[in-house]
């Protein structure tokens, strides 16, 4: 007779530490492996890269950088603090999605370090929406926008996890597994809390729905494109969430 497996003891410390390992670049030592039993943590992982954007945007602007300074600062940041991982999924996504006729060459276009027409295009008019998104957030004098942002697009990338299986055997997603619906709902719940915390509930609830929008709208072009979804697919969701989110806020 097998015995049942002893339930893994609850260390939110040590997610926290794992969901900063995998999303970013900050020197946080991981105390165990990078699994998905840490994707609940993924919105807290978004909520410290907030806000040392947002320490950064407040110190650029009492320096007196106008909001369109201090947003480039704010970005370049946030790529260097991920290392331009999600970037990068954008990227390969978009020149998978659309360079290939069949799912196989999709998914051999998305492995390609080299990047094509799409990616290119989809690099250059993310990272523009961005900045001028930050742009407009910054001059309304709030930060709190920016760890909303930061916060919920990370939450969107538990739901892709748990909703679609992977699309091939080998790499980044593949590696931390497959979210459980319970901790993406978790992670869901933890980033509207953050967003309600951060922003006037209004905007909280516009930043709410436009991210499930792009939840869905990204998880929706997986399925049809690939028939599951990847470390880039990931990547992508935030990145498009992100944007979304921002755009909404500098309304």
């Amino acid at each position: 007779m097998t015995k049942p497996e002893t339930p893994k003891p609850f260390t939110p410390l040590s997610d926290l530490a794992a969901a900063l390992v995998l999303l970013s670049r900050l020197p946080v030592p991981a105390s165990g492996p990078v699994g998905a039993g840490a994707v609940w943590a993924y919105p807290l992982a978004g909520v410290v890269l907030g806000a040392l954007a947002a320490l950064l945007a407040w110190a650029a602007m009492t320096l007196g950088l106008p909001p369109v300074l201090a947003a480039g600062l704010v970005l370049v940041a946030l790529v260097v603090m991920t290392g331009a991982m999600h970037e990068d999924g954008l990227a390969d996504v978009a020149d998978g999605f659309w360079g290939g006729w069949t799912r196989e060459r999709r998914l051999e276009i998305m492995k390609d370090s080299r990047m094509g027409a799409y990616g290119t295009i989809a690099l250059v008019l993310s990272l523009g929406l961005r900045w001028q998104a930050l742009a407009l957030v910054l001059a309304q004098g709030t930060w709190g926008p920016l760890i909303a942002a930061a916060a919920l697009s990370r939450a969107a990338m538990p739901a892709v996890m748990a909703a679609l299986p992977h699309a091939r055997d080998t790499g980044l997603s593949h590696s931390v597994g497959r979210a459980s619906p319970a901790r993406a709902l978790a992670a869901a719940l933890i980033g509207a809390a953050i967003a309600l915390a951060c922003l006037p509930p209004l905007q909280a609830l516009a930043g709410l729905l436009v991210a499930a929008l792009a939840t869905l709208a990204l998880a929706a072009l997986a399925r049809r494109k690939i028939a599951g979804q990847t470390g880039d697919v990931l990547g992508a969701t935030q990145q498009v969430a992100e944007i979304a989110i921002l755009l909404v806020l500098a309304a």
